[in-house]
């Protein structure tokens, strides 16, 4: 069995720190209720979305390859600070609290801002000229 490699694993640990104690402090901005619009679950899962496709496709198609810049931005950052987790519980209460339809709406755009959020970030990266 191979030996792990540490510095990855400290990458990944590093940029998880750092994504969950922003997500942690835009939590604390609003009240939970389950008959509004999660604005910071739903802002750090967009945002999330926009830079694990700008980290994704920018580090492995414009910067020389590096064992430690995906881990610590894309698995690290972009996993601490997203939280599909969440998300679910959330649109779980909604439901229990008979709002289906804001449950319906915050789960689908959740799901179709995101991926938009991805292309836009890929699709910028890629329009970006690389310099010789």
């Amino acid at each position: 069995m191979a030996q792990p490699d540490y510095r990855e694993l400290a990458a990944v640990f590093a940029g998880g720190a750092l994504g969950a104690l922003a997500r942690a402090a835009l939590s604390t901005l609003t009240v939970d209720d389950p008959a509004s619009w999660p604005w910071p679950t739903f802002a750090v899962n967009i945002v999330g979305a926009f830079l694990v496709g700008y980290f994704t496709t920018r580090l492995l198609e414009r910067l020389p390859l590096s064992s430690y810049r995906r881990p610590l931005l894309g698995t690290g950052l972009c996993g601490g600070l997203t939280t599909f987790s969440t998300m679910q519980v959330e649109t779980l209460k909604m439901i229990e609290h008979g709002h289906w339809a804001l449950a319906v709406g915050y789960t689908a755009s959740s799901i179709v801002l995101g991926l938009l959020a991805v292309h836009a970030a890929t699709a910028l990266v890629r329009r970006v000229r690389v310099r010789p």
